[in-house]
């Protein structure tokens, strides 16, 4: 069977990026959201995203107007009846993940992938709680989705090898290059790159050097084309921290606390690019 049609669920960042880049690839996508102003930031989200490939002559506004007409936008999860692969993209919330699923789970055909963005928590437990295991795989993106082109592809217990194989194809034909990660917190990138930002958060707190200098430390340092602390704005900080205490959950090891400041910074509501104020401050 070949994928031709892709539910997503959540029309913020991660969705909408998805939502874009399946679009593009020439998929036709419903995106799904609890309320129709999500679903008009989150396209409009995409059509700024476009404008700007646009403007840069990586893309027509013929290509634009293609690309959009292809998304059908909705808050009723019954339009995803007829998808091939339903990608879950909702806050890193276990709970509310768990919630989702089963209710999507009721509504799609029998043979519909569905897929998770999770980037942290167990696949084979979200898996179980599906209502249709086999058919389950994790298929985390990156944010930017667009930009960044991997996709790590998480196998639980119980996914069939052909999910996973059509998962695997989904991915490049997204123009992706996916990785096979085994189930474990945090699979494979964040396990490493989540504990280095948590750590940037100490040095911040222990006052060694300032966000401003950690951030130019690490790009002059080490060729990192962002620094940690402006990352982890990027990411969000509510998302770090659910990650690292998935991270902690998982192993029990005092690496994976968790930094009071980034516990803290969740708690004060600053959680980054996304509401205006993180590490740094953004207009």
């Amino acid at each position: 069977m070949a994928i031709k049609t892709v539910g997503v669920i959540g029309a913020g960042i991660m969705g909408s990026g998805i939502t874009q880049v399946s679009a593009a690839a020439g998929l036709n996508v419903v995106m799904v959201d609890v309320n129709a102003a999500a679903i008009d930031r989150g396209l409009g989200t995409i059509s700024a995203s476009l404008d700007r490939l646009v403007k840069k002559e990586k893309l027509t506004s013929e290509q634009k107007i293609a690309t959009l007409a292809r998304i059908k936008g909705t808050t009723e999860q019954s339009d995803l009846k007829s998808v091939d692969v339903v990608i879950e993209a909702a806050t890193e919330n276990e709970a509310l993940k768990i919630k989702i699923l089963k209710e999507v789970s009721a509504v799609i055909g029998p043979e519909t992938i569905l897929a998770t963005n999770t980037s942290s928590i167990s696949i084979t437990r979200l898996a179980a709680a599906s209502g249709r295991p086999d058919r389950f795989v994790g298929m985390h993106f990156f944010n930017p989705v667009p930009v960044l082109s991997l996709v790590e592809v998480i196998r639980g217990l119980q996914t069939s090898d052909d999910t996973y194989n059509k998962v695997m194809g989904l991915a490049r034909q997204l123009g992706k290059d996916p990785i096979t990660a085994k189930n474990s917190p945090g699979f494979v990138v964040n396990r490493i790159l989540v504990p280095m930002i948590n750590e940037a958060v100490f040095v911040l707190q222990e006052g060694l050097a300032t966000a401003q200098e950690i951030d130019e430390g690490m790009k002059l340092g080490a060729n990192h084309s962002i620094g940690p602390l402006a990352l982890a704005d990027l990411i969000g900080l509510d998302t770090l921290l659910a990650v690292m205490e998935t991270l902690y959950d998982g192993f029990h090891e005092a690496k994976y606390r968790p930094a009071p400041l980034l516990r803290e910074m969740v708690d004060a509501g600053y959680l980054g690019r996304k509401n205006g104020r993180g590490f740094f401050t953004y207009g």
